[in-house]
């Protein structure tokens, strides 16, 4: 295009040219459509989004997104509204597409499938029962603009999920059921900032013996889970929490296994400008809500918290900004608390870019004991293509920024580019950056948290939180905070646990250096052979 200021310096033929080359058609690439059609037997009309799935290979019984190696499957998507049963749709696969169109695709032999989202949670954790899939649709031999673009039925409703029971034996299992009590409560806070009722929802695990001794309060733990579990979750990992009791490796406490998964991702039990106030409605109301029912500790040293990844982050904040509250927390491989260094990024530096480093290299996101497999612009764009919210970068704005003037949360990067935006990162730093918000209020709140922060983490972790972590430790170090971190040599995120053979062995030892705050003077024993006890009341 000639700008207008430049048209009335060019000489007569030059406007000519201009004009005839304005007005000539112009050769694009047509774009690529798959047709979906809603089964004629899938009853009322259906709305959601529409997702496709394609990879390299033939014989697989399912074809799904998958974050660890995000660029392995080619995702397409797009936004239906009452399609009636019988009805096709044609998705333009070149348009919203990751991770390019699939135009561009090399001829090859692939497969795919079609998924309708109905409830938009699919960036969240996947598959839920209500949606709607087709059958896998083999291409052999296929060659994008071909003619045999495949055609898909969306004809299957994905069941409801069966969490699995966990090995035990009969009588632990049935005595871990009857210890396990689902709690469900209205929030008045929650409910005047969203106009329509909100609850707060909890397994409540009780400590065996806990029937048989009406006299006898126990200290209790706020647990909560990471990015992608859900209230049936929660249930499953209380039930494996009740048998380390019975089989005596951890203390009697009890267990409340929060939920913290919502529409938007993980509210985090944060006070948060998008979600509500979920760090008012837990402390100020479920938890005295829960203590007039059971025989808690309702002292600040009976109260703990702990959580893994999301949930590590949620525990972190949680005793920083209610010390008062909480007696501690072990917060395992947080996500990022101090935001110079936000999974590799520094949000701060002048012209921050959180897909590539100054020198243009791409920032990776996950690996796995040193080998990169996916950057953080692979995983942004993934997750953008998956849906507009409920995915993990997504949920980081919905916990941590501003209102935006369409009244979604501000966006901290720009997705096709990667570029930061200071304004809203100024808010994040003020209001978030946890190791920010110690060093800048420790004269009020370091008595009350002094020696109450214990974060571990390992020294491979899959999403590198480690290095964010250790930024951490130094701030709290110069405060004299007396915090303890553990970095697990080698570990990742996902066997940060283990040891032994035993998947939750660090979970013993987690619950007993609670229980020796709790009861110093107590006299439990783990197991022979097992110097739980000891070693926690060591640290």
């Amino acid at each position: 295009m000639i700008p207008k200021r430049l048209v009335r310096f060019l000489p007569l033929p030059y406007l000519l040219l201009a004009a005839w080359l304005a007005a000539a058609p112009t050769t694009a690439t047509p774009h690529l459509f798959f047709r979906v059609t809603l089964g004629s037997g899938m009853g009322p009309n259906a709305s959601g989004r529409v997702l496709i799935f394609l990879q390299a290979g033939s014989g697989a019984k399912q074809v799904q997104a998958n974050e660890f190696h995000p660029s392995a499957t080619s995702i397409a998507a797009k936004e239906v509204t009452d399609l009636h049963p019988g009805q096709s749709i044609d998705v333009d696969v070149d348009s919203i597409a990751f991770p390019a169109p699939f135009s561009a695709l090399k001829p090859g032999t692939y497969e795919a499938q079609a998924v309708l989202d109905v409830d938009h949670t699919y960036a969240y954790d996947g598959l839920n029962p209500g949606d709607l899939e087709s059958k896998v649709v083999a291409l052999p031999n296929w060659t994008p603009g071909s003619g045999t673009e495949p055609a898909f039925v969306l004809d299957q409703v994905v069941p409801r999920h069966t969490m699995p029971t966990p090995k035990m034996s009969p009588e632990i299992l049935a005595a871990a059921k009857a210890s396990i009590h689902a709690a469900d409560f209205v929030s008045p806070a929650l409910t005047a900032f969203w106009g329509r009722p909100m609850h707060v929802r909890a397994w409540v695990v009780l400590p065996p013996g806990y029937a048989d001794h009406p006299r006898q309060h126990y200290p209790t733990v706020y647990w909560t889970h990471g990015f992608g579990a859900t209230l049936p979750y929660d249930r499953l990992y209380g039930m494996m929490l009740y048998q380390r009791m019975a089989e005596k490796k951890m203390p009697p406490m009890i267990w409340v296994m929060l939920d913290e998964s919502f529409p938007t991702g993980t509210h985090e039990f944060a006070n948060s400008l998008n979600d509500g106030p979920w760090g008012t409605a837990l402390t100020g109301e479920f938890i005295p809500w829960l203590e007039a029912q059971y025989r808690m500790d309702a002292r600040p040293s009976g109260r703990f918290l702990q959580g893994h990844s999301s949930g590590g982050w949620a525990t972190l904040q949680l005793q920083i900004n209610y010390p008062r509250v909480f007696g501690g927390t072990w917060s395992t491989s947080p996500d990022p608390s101090d935001f110079h260094n936000f999974t590799g990024p520094d949000l701060y530096v002048p012209h921050a870019n959180v897909y590539r480093r100054p020198d243009g290299t791409l920032y990776p996101l996950v690996r796995d004991h040193g080998h990169v497999i996916a950057t953080f612009e692979e995983f942004a764009r993934q997750e953008a293509v998956l849906g507009s919210y409920g995915g993990q970068l997504a949920s980081f704005e919905w916990v941590f920024s501003p209102r935006g003037p369409d009244g979604r949360p501000a966006i901290m990067f720009d997705r096709n580019t990667g570029d930061v935006n200071p304004a809203v990162v100024a808010y994040w730093h003020d209001h978030w950056d946890l190791a920010h918000i110690v060093r800048t209020t420790w004269p009020e709140r370091g008595r009350y948290v002094k020696g109450k922060i214990h974060l571990i983490v390992g020294t491979a972790d899959t999403f590198y939180l480690n290095e964010s972590a250790q930024l951490f430790q130094q701030v709290l170090q110069g405060l004299h905070a007396d915090a303890h971190f553990t970095f697990r040599p080698g570990r990742t995120h996902m066997n940060l646990y283990e040891e032994h053979g035993e998947r939750m062995a660090l979970m013993d030892e987690i619950a007993a250096q609670m229980y020796a705050v709790a009861r110093p003077r107590a006299h439990w024993h783990a197991p022979a052979g097992e110097d739980v006890l000891a070693r926690a009341q060591a640290q």
